[in-house]
């Protein structure tokens, strides 16, 4: 779970993880790290910002009027297959069958919490043969204009190739800025909007600025950082592994195209790591991109022929870890979207029993403690109700009485469970209301949306995976924003995989 004490075997070993101590989650945060040495300026990012939401209307347009993505993805297609990009999609790194690579979830506000991951980043990358960002590359719209200070500058010290699938964010810019800085395509050509309502309200395409993107490149202008990929979707083709990238649009469904492109991928014999937008589990709940078909992408995932040893998806602003037991195998589905922009919150996962996965299998970070104790704090601070507080060695007895199981983190003395406890902990979604009046979560609906910050602990996260022919190892590190574990980037789970 989020939940037993066994945490990490190399957390364990380095006694630098929140699974083993508050220092280890950032509380005691002695020092800030160097990170923010590398930004360009300290302006932040909120979503409390009227202009922003605005700019981000296309996910309530799609919503309502319908999602264009399928259909403007097929544009961008058959345009790329036009420029003579390999026929299948495919990505040939020069890699043997013995590597590394890092992955990283939904990055770029640009603000302090992106710029917190870089110097772990770094090394825990070094010597990396590549990274993937998986969904949303640039807040709030996938501008190509914004891709300077929340892409090109925070990364232009790792020295490998950057590779990436759009989020829903990326395409609320029609997917322009994505396709121009990674796949060095030209603007579509204009089409209409079907109806008078999408005519008036969609976001249409920024220009993009060349002078200015081409300042930007420069920032990762060495030859070993040169990439191109051939489209939204793609396949990393090693010897002993795929990378399999899948676009999953504004509002999760893969278009017809894409899906034979998937379905004859898929075929290729070699084990398989599927790398979404969206995640297929996710808070204790089974949510798989739709097929435009029919079915749904985890039909494709959970037969056996095609090989997929773990599926990891974006969008959700965690770590969470469920391994599902399909039938004589146990495929890994991972939620990785801690990779800069704000947290969402973990102290709202029930019990977990989806698919059949039990609590102590569970993991995910930050612990459920950690975070409600967080947005007490903050929300303490904010609302200025002093009450609301609870420290992390209160929170974590509250998450773990809630889900059954004992603290991962073994409080440093006795806690007891107070009246006042209880109540803070119900209005931020964590402990039940009298009479089961169905109103704790949806308090918390949107506080991780409305609750940036930019200060340590950032509770972030990224993937640092190792490749042999026989074993997959994923590791996920922290990122707190303290200069303790920017030294030592903390191990919060680590799985490993056969190949065999």
């Amino acid at each position: 779970m989020d939940g037993v004490r066994t945490g990490a075997a190399a957390g364990r070993a380095r006694g630098r993880s929140s699974r083993e101590s508050e220092a280890g989650a950032g509380w005691a945060c002695a020092q800030i790290g160097e990170f923010a040495g590398l930004r360009p300026d300290d302006q932040g990012f909120s979503w409390l910002d009227a202009g922003t939401l605005w700019r981000s209307r296309n996910e309530i347009l799609a919503g309502m009027l319908g999602d264009p993505s399928g259909e403007v993805r097929a544009r961008w297609v058959e345009a790329q297959r036009a420029r003579g990009v390999d026929p299948e999609f495919r990505i040939r790194p020069p890699v043997g069958d013995t590597f590394d690579f890092l992955l990283l979830g939904d990055t770029g506000e640009g603000d302090a919490s992106q710029y917190a991951v870089v110097p772990p980043m770094l090394k825990v990358g070094a010597g990396t043969a590549f990274a993937v960002i998986a969904s949303d590359v640039i807040y709030p719209t996938g501008s190509g204009n914004e891709y300077g200070a929340k892409f090109f500058r925070p990364y232009q010290d790792y020295d490998a190739p950057i590779y990436a699938i759009p989020g829903n964010h990326d395409w609320y810019d029609g997917l322009g800025g994505f396709m121009r800085v990674f796949c060095d395509a030209p603007p579509l050509k204009p089409k209409p909007d079907r109806g008078l309502l999408r005519r008036l309200l969609w976001r249409k395409p920024e220009t993009i600025d060349e002078a200015r993107l081409a300042e930007a490149r420069a920032l990762r202008g060495r030859p070993s950082q040169q990439a191109v990929q051939p489209g939204p979707y793609w396949a990393i083709e090693t010897a002993a592994l795929l990378v399999v990238g899948v676009d999953t649009g504004i509002k999760n469904v893969i278009d017809k195209g894409q899906t034979a492109w998937l379905r004859g991928v898929s075929r290729d014999p070699r084990p398989k790591i599927l790398v979404t937008g969206k995640p297929i589990y996710v808070d204790n709940a089974y949510k798989p991109s739709e097929l435009e078909e029919g079915g749904t992408i985890d039909d494709i995932v959970r037969d056996p022929a095609h090989r997929y040893v773990a599926a990891i998806g974006g969008d959700v602003h965690n770590y969470q870890r469920y391994p599902v037991k399909v039938g004589d195998r146990v495929i890994q589905y991972v939620v990785s979207g801690g990779g800069g922009a704000f947290m969402h919150a973990t102290h709202t996962i029930d019990r977990v029993d989806v698919a059949g996965v039990h609590e102590d299998d569970f993991r995910c970070y930050p612990l459920r403690g950690d975070s409600l104790s967080f947005y007490s704090q903050l929300y303490a601070q904010r609302l200025r109700m002093r009450w609301l507080c609870l420290q992390p060695d209160e929170a974590a007895c509250i998450t773990a009485r809630q889900v059954g199981n004992e603290p991962v983190r073994t409080p440093e003395g006795p806690v007891e469970i107070t009246a006042r406890m209880r109540w803070a902990a119900r209005l931020l979604g964590t402990w039940p209301w009298p009479l089961r009046l169905p109103v704790g979560k949806a308090n918390h609906r949107f506080l991780s949306e409305l609750s940036d910050w930019d200060r340590p602990p950032f509770f972030k996260s990224f993937l640092h995976a190792s490749v042999t022919p026989r074993e997959l190892t994923l590791r996920c590190h922290a990122a707190t924003g303290c200069l303790a574990q920017e030294l030592q980037p903390p191990v919060e789970d680590e799985v490993r995989i056969s190949l065999s």
